[in-house]
Parts: C-alpha cells; structure tokens; sequence
C-alpha cells in the first residue's frame, strides 16, 4: 500500500519535471536568424538543387506550373511560425516528386541550407543538422524578432 501511495504521490513531481524540461526547451528555440548553416553547406546544396529540384521548382527557386515557390515572400510566408523540422519533414516525404524519399537527410538539410542562402536568411559557423528533431528547435520566421 505504502509503494502504491508513493508512486501516486511522484506523479506530479514527473509532471512538473516534464512541464520544466519543455520550458526549458523552448526557451533554447533558435531562429532562421540565427544563422543555422554554412555557406559551404548552401554551395552543396545549390548543386543538388540545380539536379533534384530545379526542374519542377525553377533555376531560380521561383515555382513551376505545378510546383510552388521555395524562395520569395510566398514562401516565406507560407513557412512562417512553423518549424524548419516541419518544412524538413514536407521535403523529405515527398520529394523529390519522381522519386519521394530518395535523398538522404544530409541532402535535405544541404538543399534546405541552399533555401535559405536564396532567402537571405544569414549564415553561421555550424551547418544545419540532418535530423527533423533538431530542426523542430528551430523557428520560421518571416522576420527577424527584435533584440531584448
């Protein structure tokens, strides 16, 4: 009865260890400001692009007939207040659209990193990570947020 009674009594703690942890993590959220790629990792991209991409969503990222813009206002704000990890997993479903899932998740972030260089988001000193966990800690904005 006793070891009942004390789980019982650890799950709000649990609880309030969760509810810190998401805080926590929410609190280390970057941005498409914070220079999240390389510019060595952009030029990759830029030639995966120019071979996977180009063909449905233009030379110079601007859309097809059938395909949308993946640079511009459109699509930025298309993106904006959802996660690179969203945009990450969206690309790695299903493109490209001969062949869906057929890059590997380098290749995604290289391309990924080549959008954002076409979208003058700026570049940092780590290469944008492979994994959509990761990304999910990183937010689309449209505009940079002020500094505190």
């Amino acid at each position: 009865m006793k070891l009942k009674f004390a789980s019982i009594a650890l799950i709000p703690l649990a609880a309030v260890f969760v509810l810190r942890t998401v805080v926590h993590a929410q609190g280390d959220m970057k941005s498409v400001w914070d220079g999240v790629y390389t510019q060595a990792q952009a030029d990759r991209g830029k030639d995966l692009y120019s071979t996977q991409c180009a063909s449905c969503h233009g030379p110079e990222l601007t859309g097809g007939e059938m395909a949308p813009p993946l640079a511009g206002g459109e699509f930025i704000s298309g993106w904006d207040g959802l996660t690179v990890g969203d945009l990450f997993e969206r690309i790695r479903i299903s493109m490209p659209q001969n062949s869906p899932g057929s890059l590997s998740g380098q290749q995604n972030s290289d391309i990924l990193a080549f959008m954002f260089a076409a979208n003058k988001f700026p570049t940092g000193t780590a290469e944008l990570p492979k994994e959509a966990g990761i990304l999910k800690m990183i937010k689309f904005e449209a505009k940079k947020a002020p500094q505190q």
